[in-house]
């Protein structure tokens, strides 16, 4: 069957590689219907890692397709499924997975496309456990969006910031794939919803996603804007995933007693803190990273319910990927760029 390896820095390969053989007693092969890409995959392909990994690796860590053979012993699951699945292969055996916080598994190399091969081939056999059936109603392109852009930002907002009714919220990057989910989520919850965005073309499409103001950070300060919004108050919770450039700004916005939750750091890894700012203000800083099952099947229900939607920059074929992944470098998107397959 046919699979994308990442060979080398900024280098691609598409192979043949040997079809999986039927599932174990607690497995089932799924046959991948859609790949979403992400920053994690950009990271990879440039040949970034922060744990040691060995190339060649089939890419891909977002993805969803179809239950296709299910193990001896699987009992919830059968062919014909559309199933997301759950991007790290987690050991199912440590406290954390038994309480179903498989993101917290005390096996860390394990992150599909990243540390092990990834999505992109045509059949994959995975543990049961990992593959979350969608609702009725939720294609496979759609449901490709839970594992990362929707479960990371549940897990974010809801399981770490504690974000609720009538809080108003700061959300960077509002045109990435998770910037729009969180926007949606965030509003679906009933939160005012400030966010930012890099150029004039996004700020119309992020007020209709449901950001009741929009700030190009490129054209004007974001913390002295939210702080006018704020009637200088503050913002009740930072959603940060950008790192050294909105860092300190970040700070500046949060209101006394304040969250801010973050998942990422795609403008660098290292920041400066200002300490005064952080015990005098009583913030809260709060790391986050990937998501449950539980946040996977909360997502894929809301969008079941129309509260929330896959906000799609577009579907592109396999033959595509090198330049999404350049668009997606140069934050030229807005969405999720979805391959399929």
């Amino acid at each position: 069957m046919r699979a994308v390896l990442v060979s080398a820095e900024r280098t691609l390969e598409f192979v043949d590689i040997a079809r999986p053989d039927h599932p174990g007693p607690d497995e089932v092969q799924v046959q991948i219907g859609a790949v979403a890409l992400n920053h994690i995959d950009v990271w990879g392909w440039r040949g970034m890692a922060f744990a040691k990994r060995s190339l060649p690796i089939v890419a891909g860590a977002e993805a969803a397709g179809t239950v296709v053979a299910t193990g001896e012993r699987v009992r919830d699951l059968a062919p014909g499924q559309t199933v997301a699945l759950y991007g790290a292969q987690t050991c199912g055996e440590c406290a954390a997975c038994r309480d179903g916080r498989d993101n917290h598994c005390e096996k860390i190399n394990n992150i599909y496309g990243f540390h092990i091969d990834g999505f992109f081939r045509e059949a994959i056999n995975i543990p049961a456990r990992l593959a979350v059936p969608a609702p009725h109603g939720i294609d496979v392109v759609s449901a490709a969006l839970a594992p990362i852009a929707f479960g990371t930002v549940e897990h974010m907002l809801f399981d770490n910031a504690r974000l609720h009714e009538g809080e108003t919220v700061l959300i960077h990057a509002g045109g990435s794939g998770i910037g729009t989910a969180a926007i949606q989520l965030a509003k679906a919850a009933g939160a005012r919803v400030i966010t930012t965005v890099g150029n004039e073309s996004k700020v119309d499409r992020a007020r209709a996603l449901g950001a009741e103001h929009v700030i190009n950070y490129r054209s004007e300060r974001f913390e002295s804007r939210v702080r006018k919004l704020t009637n200088g108050k503050g913002v009740d919770v930072v959603f940060e995933h950008v790192g050294r450039d909105t860092w300190q700004g970040s700070l500046l916005s949060l209101r006394r007693g304040g969250r801010l939750v973050t998942c990422g750091s795609t403008t660098g890894i290292s920041a400066q803190t200002n300490l005064f700012l952080l015990f005098q203000q009583q913030l809260r800083l709060i790391g986050s990273f990937g998501c449950t099952r539980e946040n996977m099947r909360n997502a894929m229900d809301k969008m079941a319910k129309g509260q929330v939607r896959a906000v799609i920059d577009s579907v592109i074929a396999v033959s595509e990927i090198t330049n999404a992944l350049k668009r997606l470098e140069d934050r030229q998107v807005f969405g999720k760029i979805v391959v399929q397959l």
